[in-house]
């Protein structure tokens, strides 16, 4: 009987999302709720199993991690794309290596949850009604405001869309991004400067890459007025942590909407923790139920052609590189 281990399953979702039955008479499924970072321990933990299901780059599979597992001959992992996977090193070991369909607009509903609650002070002002008080500040309203979008490609349109129905004035700015484009989505083509100087609220979506990693530091940070609010659901490294931590704490900003960090899970301790200007939330702009349902039926019908002897939905050799600088 072949051994799968489903890991990384914070949720509790893996299982009741999908119907595994059609498995169990010839594999032996083991879930891991918890996160190992230390490659060690998790060498320790995988080396018995011939597939594991992750779930997106919660746990990265470099070279070093898929050297040590001898048994391993399938992985799947959420999505058509994963950058934590050596997907070179897969391929030369043996490894087949899987992706699962993935539903376009989470993302950018979760971009407007985490830009509304920083708008509205909805986290805020919860924790005050919870805690006896009634009516500590002001909200700030949308209309009329400009929204300054960081990569204009699939999401970056679905976050424009919802920012002209609450009569935003729509910026938008990208390395290649071109005018042709921006009349498409209704967006005014800025200069990066001009879009961190007069945005009122700044979303970023682009897919993390040796060009956007640093994108926005400590200069474009200081662009921004002292008013302003950023979001990031893309990747947590596009954003220098360190500046960004400096400018909410200094209050240079008005306040950021994370869903996305340098270190996930973002460890206890953690400076971001412990800032009151932040809405920050665990890396759930895909965690929906019809995603989830989307992820977990496709890793049951992989690994059902794969004990068939079939491969089916599978990213190696690797996919093509994405046009337009990786706007997500």
């Amino acid at each position: 009987m072949k051994k799968l281990a489903i890991i990384d399953d914070f949720e509790h979702a893996a299982l009741s999302m999908a119907d595994w039955s059609a498995l169990q008479r010839d594999v032996s499924i083991t879930v891991f709720h918890d996160h190992i970072a230390d490659e060690d321990a998790l060498v320790e933990r995988l080396r018995p199993f011939d597939a594991i299901a992750i779930m997106r780059e919660r746990t990265p599979f470099p070279r070093s991690l898929l050297e040590s597992l001898p048994n391993l001959e399938l992985l799947i992992t959420s999505g058509m794309r994963n950058l934590s996977i050596d997907l070179d090193t897969a391929e030369r070991r043996g490894v087949a290596v899987c992706g699962t369909p993935i539903l376009p607009y989470p993302a950018a509903e979760h971009t407007w949850a985490l830009l509304l609650a920083l708008a509205k002070r909805i986290t805020a002002d919860d924790e005050t009604v919870r805690d006896g008080g009634w009516g500590s500040s002001v909200n700030v309203g949308l209309n009329g405001k400009t929204l300054g979008i960081v990569g204009l490609g699939r999401l970056g349109e679905q976050v424009a869309a919802v920012g002209k129905a609450f009569g935003m004035r729509i910026a938008a700015w990208s390395e290649n991004l071109t005018g042709e484009r921006c009349a498409e989505v209704g967006a005014e083509l800025v200069s990066k400067q001009e879009l961190f100087a007069g945005s009122d609220f700044v979303t970023v979506h682009l897919q993390l890459s040796e060009r956007t990693r640093g994108l926005i530091g400590a200069r474009e940070l200081a662009l921004m007025k002292p008013t302003a609010y950023l979001v990031n659901t893309s990747r947590g490294p596009i954003v220098v942590e360190d500046d960004l931590i400096a400018a909410l704490r200094e209050g240079r900003i008005a306040g950021a909407g994370l869903d996305v960090f340098d270190t996930e899970p973002l460890p206890p301790d953690h400076a971001l923790r412990r800032l009151p200007n932040t809405v920050l939330t665990p890396h759930q702009g895909y965690v929906t139920a019809e995603n989830y349902r989307l992820f977990f039926t496709a890793a049951v019908e992989n690994v059902g052609a794969w004990l068939d002897g079939r491969i089916i939905n599978s990213l190696t050799p690797k996919p093509a590189a994405s046009a337009a600088e990786g706007e997500r």
